[in-house]
């Protein structure tokens, strides 16, 4: 048995449009199951995304791009969704509308760029010193401070802390600054947890209550960890996943005080602050430096820009630039559109609203309507996500309608509309009568067009 066969047992509390898509579902040679993963049908286009993914993962696409082109739902946003989840969580996935870019805060330019370094990811790793260990011991030492009592009086202020650490190898006593006394009360440390304390920074961790507590009671909320293994002061790795527009916006937030005009300041200025070119130079600098060292690892990620014809002519001469950055993601573009005007232009016309240059760089993956049977899988399986029992005459039925009648979008969303009107005359499976009543009750498209055509003057023009 295949693992992607076996059922998972996690339940789903929200139904999305694609929550039924869990991969591209491609064979270990790259071909396609014709009904795998959550996917029915479109084998040309999903092979031609299992491609694209290997070369994302072997990082041989960087700034190229790919459209995805066919007609309206026809699965070009599942294919896009399918890559992201054979990419996994660790690779960048930024998806945005092409209608997004039009701000009245920011420039499109602007909003364009936000998304491409949303879509770079960096991995950086370090090799850190620390003291790791079960706290044994956690004795503050304390001494009388003249300056610290109120009306002359005499208090007691922390001098340092004793710290007792205890690992499988061995144990040993620190003798610890107050200020990483006071770090250890913010995370709320106590004996036999187990925490770790960086030797440059003083930063304290808790990692969890040591395990030889699991029986101390019988309900505890707290999560147990093992002892750890190796000395007490040790070097660890730790790695640290950011995107580039994290650092973007950690280096752009202004350090303003804590008083009152300050906060006003910050109250008064826009939500949305456009990001200096020299600041991202700066930032590409010390990324650079990082890569060369051999400290960070670039982690080039996918930008979808779904509905691309909404972008108009200055947005596509910006694109053409961005993709020959040195820092650029893979970019992988969606539209339903033919042969259409070039936004932002009078009487430009080319294919998909794209411009002839920018098109001229990308790889093209078309997808074609489904038919009826791949309409009848589709439907069986979003039936299925969303908890509908329907008999095999209403989902026939469906099918029928999902072809030439009306639309897959539409019978999908008749689903749930029947589902409830076969509860309501008391059926546990929906039947056929279920969704002639849902059809009467919605409109498709197409009849709505008819009927405006049909009574065209009873509206107003």
């Amino acid at each position: 048995m295949k693992i992607q066969e076996v059922r998972s047992t996690a339940k789903e509390a929200r139904i999305a449009t694609h929550s039924h898509i869990r991969g591209l579902g491609l064979r270990d040679d790259g071909t396609c199951e014709p009904v795998a993963a959550g996917f029915v049908g479109q084998e040309l286009a999903r092979e031609g995304a299992g491609i694209v993914v290997d070369l994302i993962r072997s990082k041989k696409m960087a700034g190229r791009a790919l459209l995805l082109a066919g007609p309206p739902g026809s699965g070009k946003t599942a294919i896009a969704l399918a890559i992201a989840q054979e990419l996994g969580p660790k690779v960048p996935f930024c998806p945005m509308v092409g209608s997004e870019v039009y701000s009245s805060e920011i420039k499109k330019t602007e909003v364009l760029m936000e998304n491409f370094r949303r879509a770079i990811g960096l991995r950086i790793k370090e090799i850190k010193e620390v003291y790791e260990g079960e706290v044994t011991e956690m004795t503050p030492e304390e001494t009388e401070n003249p300056l610290a009592g109120g009306a002359g009086g005499y208090a007691k202020s922390v001098a340092h802390v004793v710290l007792g650490l205890k690992t499988v190898k061995g144990t040993k006593q620190l003798k610890l600054d107050p200020s990483i006394y006071d770090a250890l009360i913010k995370e709320k440390v106590s004996v036999g947890d187990v925490i770790y304390i960086e030797a440059n920074s003083g930063a304290v961790k808790r990692v969890g209550r040591s395990d030889a507590f699991a029986t101390e009671f019988d309900l505890e909320a707290d999560e147990y960890v093992p002892l750890p293994k190796g000395d007490v002061h040790k070097k660890k790795e730790i790695i640290q996943d950011v995107t580039l527009h994290d650092l973007d916006v950690a280096n752009a937030r202004p350090q303003g005080g804590q008083d009152i005009l300050s906060m006003v300041n910050q109250l008064s200025k826009p939500k949305k602050t456009e990001i200096t070119d020299k600041l991202r130079k700066e930032i590409n600098k010390v990324v650079n430096k990082y890569l060369e060292q051999g400290v960070a690892e670039l982690v080039p990620g996918v930008l979808f820009v779904d509905e691309v014809h909404m972008l108009d002519i200055e947005c596509f001469t910006y694109l053409n630039r961005a993709l020959e950055s040195t820092l650029s993601p893979i970019v992988i573009f969606a539209t339903n559109r033919g042969m259409c005007t070039i936004r932002g232009t009078e009487d430009v016309v080319a294919p998909h609203g794209i411009p002839l240059d920018l098109l001229d760089r990308l790889m093209i993956i078309r997808t074609q309507p489904y038919t009826r049977d791949e309409t009848r899988a589709i439907l069986a399986i979003r039936a299925k996500t969303e908890g509908v029992a329907l008999d095999d005459e209403a989902l026939a039925k469906l099918a029928d309608l999902g072809g030439e009648a009306t639309s897959l979008r539409y019978v999908v969303q008749l689903l749930q509309p029947a589902a409830v009107l076969a509860r309501v005359a008391a059926r546990e499976a929906v039947s056929v009568d279920d969704v002639e009543d849902a059809r009467e009750l919605f409109l498709d498209a197409k009849a709505s067009a008819r009927m405006l055509a049909e009574h065209e003057a009873r509206y107003i023009h």
